[in-house]
């Protein structure tokens, strides 16, 4: 089974026509043999049933008795044609008087009056083939009380078998030569129709490994056009994925190239320093930015996982979730003394998404509202289900900070894109993980002003696409 797997269109073809037409020739030829027998009995049946009416002409009653008048030079043609012995019978009805080879067999069924009956049988072990006929005679013969006669003659079917076996053989030869000529045609045919794939298989071998643009499908049949289709779509995704481990180098190798030269600066400075308070001062220094670079750290392999890791779906409790982030960060707002709360409803609010990604997802929202608002400020989180512009979830973090600029609403959530009050110590990444996270559950990010004072609104919405909805 496995070699029959990789065995070749041309060797498949062979395989399933190859008998098809075999068995398609052997009854073309059970025809041909057939139609042979028919065409054979016709001919010879109108020579016999020629010499049968000229024995039938030839007898007489005249002299009292039952005479004939064989017309031999018309017997020793027939014998010539049907080359072979040729036999005949004449006699009455009651079997009294009779003439010629004695006890030729009789035909099946009954022989009516001046209807010749053809068939075939044996005659002292020799297949021939028989015409019997039934006449009325002028008077009964004497030594008979009956006034009819049967008539018959036989003849050997070598001559007719010979015939046919000629004919089948000539057309077994035709027959063999147009199967081989099917075969070739087809096989000639199948290259001629997979020539645009082999043109197709040389193009891709012949690119470089890094090509990967679409495969061109216009001169190519219309039975391989899906293929290709959905090898360049294919392509497309080994494009994108390639583009997000582009970028994603790129982002940690700027990213951490920073960090680590603020670090070497650093160091260097605590080297000259020497000892004493300085040296107290660049230590602090130090944790400060490894602890910036721990977190651009992990949220660049967030963001990394965000892109490309599969979307797992969950039923999940928003309300746990709310209060799992508010916990985690509750000793950050506290620093600040900011107010952080949730607001969730007591009973559990179900939702369908991958857990861990919202929850980071939130978490980068939260912890951009504590940081970019001043001390004392108020921060809130809320999760709720959205029937009024399609059925889902919201999560939303409103804080009561500066807000944003109409410009800066429309570009933040792209990468390294900070705002005008954020701090020199972020990265730019929280909104961008937020947003490709919504974006993977087929949602968006929002952002917006408060509608009732200062501050900043930001969302995350995803659609419910589960058929069977779980209300909260």
């Amino acid at each position: 089974m496995a070699k029959a797997r990789r065995a070749s269109l041309r060797q498949r073809l062979a395989v399933l026509l190859l008998p098809f037409l075999v068995a398609l020739t052997g009854v073309e030829l059970w025809m041909t043999r057939k139609d042979a027998i028919e065409a054979a009995n016709s001919a010879y049946d109108r020579s016999l049933l020629g010499a049968l009416k000229a024995i039938d002409a030839s007898i007489s009653t005249a002299s009292g008795g039952l005479s004939v008048e064989l017309p031999y030079r018309l017997f020793e043609f027939f014998e010539l044609t049907a080359n072979g012995q040729v036999y005949f019978r004449i006699a009455t009805s009651d079997g009294l008087v009779e003439l010629g080879s004695a006890d030729m067999p009789m035909p099946s069924s009954p022989v009516l009056s001046d209807r010749p009956v053809f068939y075939d049988d044996v005659y002292y072990g020799e297949t021939v083939r028989l015409v019997a006929y039934r006449r009325a005679l002028d008077r009964a013969p004497i030594g008979s009380q009956t006034r009819t006669v049967l008539v018959q003659v036989a003849e050997s079917t070598l001559s007719r078998q010979e015939f046919i076996d000629r004919f089948v053989q000539r057309a077994a030869y035709r027959d063999s030569a147009v199967l081989i000529l099917m075969l070739l045609g087809t096989m000639l045919a199948l290259a001629a129709a997979l020539r645009p794939l082999a043109i197709l298989a040389r193009k891709v071998k012949e690119r470089r490994p890094d090509d990967v643009t679409p495969l061109p499908d216009r001169e190519l049949p219309a039975d391989v056009r899906p293929l290709v289709t959905a090898v360049n779509h294919q392509m497309a995704r080994v494009e994108l994925l390639l583009d997000q481990r582009r970028t994603f180098l790129d982002d940690a190798s700027h990213q951490l190239r920073t960090h680590l030269t603020t670090l070497q600066m650093q160091i260097a400075v605590a080297q000259r320093l020497g000892g004493g308070h300085g040296v107290i001062d660049a230590l602090s220094a130090l944790d400060t930015e490894v602890r910036r670079a721990t977190r651009t750290t992990r949220q660049l392999l967030t963001l990394g996982r965000s892109d490309s890791v599969e979307i797992r779906k969950d039923r999940l409790d928003l309300a746990v979730l709310l209060r799992t982030v508010a916990v985690s960060l509750l000793p950050r707002g506290k620093a600040k003394n900011i107010d952080l709360g949730i607001d969730a409803a007591p009973s559990p609010c179900w939702a369908i998404g991958d857990a861990g990604l919202l929850q980071e997802a939130l978490a980068n929202l939260m912890s951009n509202a504590i940081d970019h608002t001043p001390e004392g400020s108020v921060v809130t989180a809320s999760a709720t289900r959205v029937t009024m512009r399609g059925a889902g979830w919201l999560l939303a973090v409103e804080d009561n900070g500066p807000g944003l600029s109409e410009d800066e609403l429309q570009s933040l959530g792209t990468r390294y894109r900070k705002g005008a009050h954020a701090s020199s110590s972020g990265s730019g990444l929280g909104l961008a993980i937020a947003r490709s996270i919504a974006g993977r559950h087929g949602g968006e990010l929002g952002l917006h002003r408060r509608p009732d004072g200062p501050g900043l609104r930001a969302t995350i919405w995803w659609p419910d696409n589960t058929q069977d909805r779980t209300h909260d």
